[in-house]
């Protein structure tokens, strides 16, 4: 990261090109993509054209236009899925059916099966999506047990799949549009907004001294405290080393002390 940083912090844009080299060196994708993607005056000091410390407008198109090239991305990616799952839970889903077959499903009454068969039995209401496996009920992904009650009630197995895994759920995740905001010549700001004054957050003068590093016990809380003298009651030495004459009527006290 320091030939990074380096690279961004150039003045001159001879050292720039001396360690933009090393980063082609170290990573050539890295060095591609901020080159040829993104651009050197999106992030390098000595090629960014305008004031090098107001760049907040030129950073926002840059976050809105690529928002907008990646959304548009996922949204051609998803009206192309011809297979009723998202392609994740597609891949994750198709295995199962092989792993169903040859299982021997009891029905116990309308919506509940008893499936037996492989390692783990599980009974099945597709009804409620529910199998005592448990993997049907988190994932809400039939598991094979549901596969098998399905295919025993003549239900589609994808009728029991979530709806969030459904090409249809994908689609209407990418369906709005992300446009550009256009000119700042041309914002409609609200004389309200306008006119506000924006503060810089109030910042504490820092205490003299070495800063604090421990923190606070919570309620019940227990911390470790030096060695208690069990001869006069004082932290921070033993009893064979207590130099006190007069003993303490306390005894030994515990050294974990809750807060």
């Amino acid at each position: 990261m320091g030939s990074y940083w380096s690279t961004v912090n150039a003045y001159i844009c001879e050292d720039f090109v001396g360690y933009m080299t090393e980063i082609s060196h170290r990573y050539p994708r890295v060095a591609e993509y901020l080159e040829n993607e993104v651009g050197f005056e999106k992030w390098s000091r000595c090629h960014y054209p305008g004031l090098r410390y107001f760049p907040y407008v030129a950073l926002l198109d840059v976050i809105q236009e690529k928002m907008s090239k990646w959304w548009n991305d996922r949204r051609i990616v998803a009206m192309a899925i011809t297979a009723p799952l998202t392609p994740s839970r597609e891949s994750e889903f198709r295995p199962r059916f092989a792993q169903s077959n040859g299982r021997h499903t009891l029905q116990l009454n309308p919506v509940t099966y008893h499936v037996k068969g492989g390692e783990l039995e599980g009974v099945v209401d597709i009804f409620n999506k529910t199998c005592t496996c448990k993997e049907f009920d988190i994932d809400k992904l039939p598991c094979v047990h549901a596969i098998a009650a399905a295919h025993h009630a003549q239900v589609s197995v994808y009728s029991l799949v979530s709806p969030y895994y459904t090409k249809e759920y994908y689609v209407l995740a990418y369906g709005e549009t992300i446009y550009p905001v256009g000119s700042q010549s041309q914002w409609d700001i609200p004389n309200e907004v306008a006119t506000r004054v924006v503060l810089p957050r109030e910042v504490k003068e820092r205490k003299r001294g070495r800063p604090k590093t421990s923190r606070f016990p919570s309620v019940g809380e227990f911390r470790k405290r030096k060695n208690r003298c069990g001869k006069c009651g004082a932290y921070g030495h033993y009893k064979k080393k207590c130099n006190s004459q007069t003993g303490s009527t306390e005894g030994n006290q515990p050294t974990d002390v809750p807060v």
